[in-house]
């Protein structure tokens, strides 16, 4: 059995000792739009992908500058390796968000420079939450006590296809000055 996993791109990628030169961003565009949200738990599907690119769009219309907003797009990014946790189960696993905290790290520095601030996250986090409200209000009909976020973008739950999806997260990648390979 192998410690490590094939990716799109055909790299042999080790998820729990993480190599910024494994790391590609079209591996990421790709599996992102191919991973469904919520575990598939949704009405219809919706990629993780079409997240990732809504919690950008959604940067950018606050104003924020290119390094947020490609650090929103990329926040989910260690699901490309690792896959998704729901939130609920993923608070019980210390050891896995350990190992998803490093390989997100390693995903930053090599396309951001560096990791994110202790400022920089707040701002990811609120911005991703602000976008959770809507995502479990749209594809579950699940009801909150949370008071409706102000959004500044338009976004839709429209199928968008997979290729669809990983061609406008590349293209959101290079607009927000993305560090190429």
């Amino acid at each position: 059995m192998s410690d490590y996993i094939t990716t799109y791109s055909g790299t042999h990628f080790v998820p729990a000792e993480p190599v910024a030169a494994d790391v590609y961003i079209t591996d990421i565009a790709h599996a992102l739009s191919m991973l469904c949200r919520g575990n598939g738990h949704v009405k219809q599907f919706f990629s993780v992908g079409q997240h990732c690119i809504h919690c950008a769009q959604e940067a950018k219309e606050r104003g924020y500058g290119k390094r947020i907003c490609l650090a929103c797009l990329l926040h989910d990014a260690s699901e490309a390796y690792m896959s998704d946790i729901t939130r609920p189960l993923k608070k019980c696993l210390r050891e896995y968000r350990v190992f998803e905290e490093r390989l997100l790290a390693v995903i930053y520095q090599k396309y951001l420079g560096s990791d994110l601030t202790e400022e920089e996250e707040k701002i990811v986090k609120k911005i991703d939450d602000d976008m959770l409200y809507f995502d479990l209000k749209v594809l579950l009909n699940e009801p909150s006590k949370e008071e409706e976020p102000r959004m500044a973008s338009r976004f839709s739950y429209d199928f968008v296809s997979f290729a669809e999806t990983e061609t406008r997260y590349l293209e959101l990648f290079r607009e927000f000055g993305g560090l190429e390979e």
